[in-house]
């Protein structure tokens, strides 16, 4: 038998080289989509402006620019600003926005997650005025989730913001914040058609000037509410929205309302609502643990020694004469030396007397406390008779 050599078979190649093709057609692929994906931002950007715009918001950006290959879309836009025109009860006031830069993150997978990270700072200024107002925080970011449709659920954070009235010699402080967030999503409603919006707003060192004397000590919020009678999400100016909230019935819910000031405990819960000046309408029933550090903060006393400002008086108690309350002490400090005087130093006392009269006995987080309702009439704050604020009207 003569010998035979058998050649062994020649293996394919076709495996080893099956995966690195089909990697480097999918790489190609994925490249390809990313950057249709990225050529569809400036599209996708026209057209939100365009839509904003009709609704009163006219946003621009100096520049723009996409990376984030091979993943993400990271929107940058430097030198962004908005006017905003009719967005307030007096349409004929148009205010201009500018902020440093704006960068916009999300996932090529998953577009419908937005997240913006903002620089400061920020102006506020009326249209061709120069900027009456600055903002500057050490971190700004907010997420939105359901875009491009009506979003589902959105979220605003700040770190250590500040807000101050700018064009004078100094800066003038008007707002500080260790730490702000803003919480809101889509809720069933009544029915199917008539959706409801919970909001969260929690403030963490937060003070206010100008606004009220109990504001400008340090103070934490934490407030949950619940929009109800918002049925068209389309944008539109605010003032058009609330008169559509009226028209529908809509309302605020105050579910919970927490302030804590130092000593100084409070928390509301009620249901408030628009009347047809777009003035708010309702009642809170508030409990307030520590309310003998409320009344010397409103300074009662200090007001009726150096004579009580007309405007005061109309923001408090309308209708009376700053001259006539004058005229009285005068007249009781001659029928009976210091009475008038006597007055005056007891009559933080006396307010403190009569608001205990207006509410009950409770207690409050182990703390001995006062119950009593704070009613909106016409968007008048009222504290019994006492008249302790006033909001503007919302269209």
């Amino acid at each position: 038998m003569s010998d035979m050599t058998i050649a062994p078979r020649r293996r394919s190649r076709f495996g080893l080289y099956f995966v690195p093709v089909l990697v480097l057609i999918a790489a190609v692929a994925w490249t390809g989509f990313w950057f249709y994906a990225a050529s569809q931002v400036g599209v996708q950007a026209d057209a939100w402006r365009a839509q904003e715009a009709k609704a009163g918001r006219d946003y621009d950006c100096g520049n723009r620019s996409v990376a984030g290959y091979p993943f993400r879309l990271e929107i940058r836009c430097e030198d962004p600003s908005v006017m905003l025109v009719s967005q307030t009860a007096s349409p004929q006031t148009a205010f201009v926005a500018r902020l440093a830069e704006i960068l916009v993150v999300a996932q090529i997978y998953d577009p419908k997650l937005v997240i913006a990270e903002f620089k400061a700072p920020a102006t506020l200024a009326e249209h061709g005025a120069p900027p009456s107002l600055s903002i500057n925080w050490s971190k700004g970011r907010s997420s939105v989730v359901g875009l491009p449709a009506v979003p589902q659920r959105a979220s605003l954070v700040f770190d250590d913001l500040a807000i101050d009235r700018i064009g004078g010699a100094t800066p003038a402080p008007v707002a500080r914040a260790g730490h702000v967030e803003l919480h809101g999503r889509q809720v069933d409603g009544p029915t199917p058609d008539n959706p409801a919006i919970e909001t969260v707003l929690q403030i963490a060192g937060g003070t206010l000037q100008d606004v009220h004397p109990l504001l400008t000590q340090p103070f934490n919020a934490d407030i949950h509410a619940r929009l109800n009678g918002l049925k068209d999400f389309s944008p539109k100016p605010w003032p058009q929205r609330f008169r559509e909230i009226q028209a529908a019935g809509g309302s605020i819910e105050i579910m919970q309302s927490r302030i804590e000031q130092g000593d100084l405990l409070s928390v509301a819960a009620g249901t408030l609502r628009l009347n047809a000046n777009g003035r708010i309408d309702g009642e809170l029933q508030m409990t307030v643990a520590g309310l003998e550090r409320v009344i010397p903060a409103l300074g009662i006393d200090k007001m009726l020694d150096e004579g009580v400002p007309q405007a005061t008086l109309d923001r408090v108690a309308p209708g009376v004469k700053s001259q006539d309350i004058s005229n009285l002490f005068g007249a009781l400090d001659r029928a009976l030396p210091g009475l008038g005087k006597a007055i005056k130093q007891n009559a933080n006392a006396g307010l403190t007397a009569g608001i205990n009269s207006l509410g009950t006995d409770a207690v409050l987080e182990g703390k001995k406390a006062r119950s009593f309702p704070l009613r909106f009439a016409d968007g008048a704050v009222l504290l019994g008779p006492l008249k302790v604020g006033q909001i503007p009207p919302l269209f």
